[in-house]
């Protein structure tokens, strides 16, 4: 919240002509009810058919789509791949807390494989998606990935964002240590954070890692699209 609104501070942007959308969960609830702007607090899973609506309807409109990964990975996946795919002009900001944090601490589409859950007790099975990978290769026209813990970064990937055309993807880690942290045994925030810049790194340096050794780190950075 405090990045988004120092972006859009910064760029002197008019709030009367933007449009934040948010579906449910912990991370749905950054730009509602909190921004004096116009916002749409959605169904779950349904934040980005909203926005694309109201795009459509409007297309002054400066459209900023914030919510979480279960909400616009999961539940909401197949719009996030086509509002990619056909290069809507909508501005994404996904949440990833790695888990379903405020409906339950269920598994999601998101968490690292032998993540503890309420739905994995034994470890999750799964790999997870690769959101910045996922949406270049449906066509989106950029796609990045910064830390809670890289705000210089984090801040200016956003400002970058609200100034380009098409669709527009960030993937901001930002850990819940409620429902993730405490069953990986990391009980406190602090932990958690100090976790999380441990395993992040630039994608220059991950690039040069063995792929045994890149599953233990993250990527973070800006994507480019895999050439055809």
């Amino acid at each position: 919240m405090n990045l988004l609104l120092r972006s859009i501070d910064e760029l002197q942007l008019d709030l009367d002509d933007l449009l934040f959308v948010s579906g449910i969960g912990c991370a749905a609830w950054i730009p509602s009810p909190h921004f004096n702007a116009d916002t749409l607090h959605t169904l779950h899973g349904r934040a980005i058919a909203f926005a694309t609506g109201a795009k459509l309807f409007n297309p002054r409109l400066l459209t900023i789509v914030v919510s979480g990964d279960g909400d616009l990975a999961a539940i909401g996946g197949n719009h996030l791949i086509h509002a990619a795919r056909r290069n809507l002009d909508l501005k994404v900001i996904c949440a990833n807390n790695r888990i379903y944090g405020m409906t339950g601490g269920q598994a999601a589409a998101t968490s690292p494989r032998g993540t503890i859950s309420a739905t994995t007790p034994d470890g999750c099975p799964d790999d997870p998606f690769d959101l910045c990978r996922l949406v270049l290769g449906a066509g989106a026209g950029y796609a990045a990935r910064y830390a809670v813990t890289q705000p210089r970064e984090l801040q200016a990937a956003i400002g970058k964002t609200l100034r380009m055309s098409g669709f527009t993807f960030i993937e901001v880690l930002s850990p819940c240590p409620t429902q993730y942290g405490r069953r990986q045994g990391l009980e406190t925030a602090p932990e958690l954070l100090a976790e999380l810049r441990e395993k992040c790194l630039p994608l220059e340096q991950w690039r040069r890692l063995p792929p045994a050794a890149r599953r233990e780190r993250i990527a973070t950075g800006e994507f480019t699209r895999e050439p055809a």
